[in-house]
């Protein structure tokens, strides 16, 4: 029996070491996937800066539009006309709906940057690191 449970064990662990060793990627498949997704990272950055741009330039039109909206706010006071008024305030709560949405976007945009640095980041030193270890094992 105990020569049966012995053989067991021997296979299990033999069966789970060939597969560990079979399921881990080669140096260099490891390698192009690193370089691979370096390669996204920078593509990701490169649309979170347009898309940081782009949401600049609404901001800054909005911007613009409040003003011009406060402006039409208080020649309607001036005036004294109530529908004046209420059109005005209307159209100003309207412009800083809308600015403080793209504000929003922008911030979220910003973020959505910092991290995809931090992703290109983490991956160009693992790409280092793989490197490193490529170049011991070379010289072993």
């Amino acid at each position: 029996m105990r020569t049966i449970i012995g053989w067991g064990v021997g296979a299990t662990c033999a069966t789970l070491i060939v597969t560990g060793l079979s399921a881990a990627p080669a140096p260099a498949q490891e390698t192009k996937n690193d370089r691979g997704e370096v390669r996204q990272d920078s593509r990701e950055i490169r649309g979170d800066r347009k898309e940081i741009a782009k949401d600049t330039q609404e901001v800054r039109g909005d911007r613009k539009d409040l003003d011009a909206s406060r402006q039409k706010l208080r020649e309607a006071y001036k005036s004294g006309d109530p529908a004046a008024i209420k059109a005005a305030r209307e159209n100003y709560q309207k412009s800083r709906g809308s600015l403080h949405g793209d504000v929003r976007d922008r911030r979220q945009a910003a973020r959505d940057l910092q991290q995809d640095k931090q992703d290109r980041r983490e991956d160009v030193r693992d790409l280092q690191q793989d490197a490193r270890q490529a170049r011991t094992r070379q010289s072993r």
